[in-house]
């Protein structure tokens, strides 16, 4: 059988989303012990729970098919119908999730642009509208770590630090987004429970980078978990003997989150050799963690299934606009071999 790390015909470049469970990851779900999870009775999903609880600095977690779910629980968790949101625009929670914040949440999201993805207090605060019945009252905040649509940009301590301390001035909660919670954590080298300390709620996923074929969590107080709980049964997330998913996600928290500083090295060495590429722009500066965002002098859509055609995948975020995420199955090896595919496909 291939190595994972073997330089293959298909460089996959789309998302980390596209890892392969690890062999201790399939042995661990080969071996699960399971029970009734809509019962509390999964011993496997229980151990899940209380570790990734652990891992964010949180009294209590559920696990649910995807990160999806995990925003828009957090969201009915916190808020009534009718209430306002604050998010970024390019937000995952806002743009890239079919619209749950209104569909399923009942809620209206007020977006707010910002350089680098990440709201700042007074950003925040200069948008709060006095107690008025014509508003929709603003009860909840939603910030992305790190941001995706902005090519993996991280926001600090002080930064989470300072927004959270306003919202809460104002009475509002804040939901962290940190599907790529530990990517930020190892590219701040800080404890992922330390950029989580001020939330009330924290997201994350499993299956990106940390490679679980499925799963994500929702961390937060005792009390908001178990509403969490009762809205992921209303939306059909009652997945009975899920041990077998959660032994992959034990794994991948006690193996594979220090592993992600080499997915931010090999992205750093894709963004330099992308450099070199005529008629290819990279905002060095955003490269921040595993993902490389790129600018093309020609339509991004056409450009990248001819790069497909020849064994590279990317995403397209804009008319000319493509992402690069690195992640296990991707190794220095690829570099000159996606660069050196660049250079030829613009030829074309």
């Amino acid at each position: 059988m291939k190595s994972e790390h073997s330089v293959g015909a298909v460089i996959d470049l789309r998302s980390d989303t596209v890892t392969q469970p690890t062999e201790a990851m399939r042995d661990a779900m080969a071996r699960a012990e399971v029970g009734d999870d809509v019962y509390g009775e999964d011993p496997t999903i229980n151990a899940l729970e209380a570790l990734a609880a652990e891992r964010v600095g949180k009294q209590a977690a559920v696990f649910v098919p995807t990160g999806t779910m995990a925003n828009v629980l957090a969201v009915m968790s916190q808020t009534q119908k009718g209430d306002e949101v604050v998010v970024e625009t390019d937000a995952h929670i806002y743009g890239l999730e079919a619209g749950a914040l209104a569909t399923l949440a009942g809620t209206l999201p007020r977006p707010l642009a910002t350089e680098w993805g990440h709201i700042s207090a007074a950003q925040l605060e200069s948008v709060l509208r006095p107690p008025d019945h014509h508003y929709a009252p603003t009860r909840l905040v939603c910030l992305e770590n790190t941001h995706n649509r902005h090519g993996g940009t991280v926001a600090t301590v002080e930064q989470v630090d300072d927004l959270a301390q306003a919202a809460h001035r104002h009475g509002l909660r804040v939901h962290l987004d940190g599907a790529r919670i530990f990517n930020a954590a190892v590219a701040l080298g800080v404890p992922a429970a330390r950029l989580a300390a001020p939330a009330d709620s924290v997201g994350f996923c499993l299956s990106k980078g940390l490679s679980a074929p499925v799963g994500s969590l929702l961390c937060g107080d005792r009390e908001l978990i178990a509403r969490a709980r009762h809205f992921r049964k209303m939306l059909g997330g009652g997945m009975r003997q899920a041990g077998v998913l959660a032994a992959a996600g034990v794994v991948a928290l006690e193996q594979m989150t220090d592993r992600l500083a080499d997915d931010h090295r090999v992205a750093r060495l894709l963004a330099e050799g992308l450099t070199s590429v005529p008629g290819v722009r990279v905002d060095m500066a955003r490269v921040q963690t595993n993902m490389v965002r790129l600018d093309l002098e020609r339509e991004a859509r056409p450009f990248a299934d001819l790069l497909r055609s020849r064994g590279v995948r990317v995403s397209v975020i804009g008319a000319r606009r493509l992402r690069l995420v690195t992640h296990r199955h991707i190794v220095p090896e690829h570099v000159s071999i996606v660069v050196e595919t660049f250079k030829t496909t613009l030829r074309v």
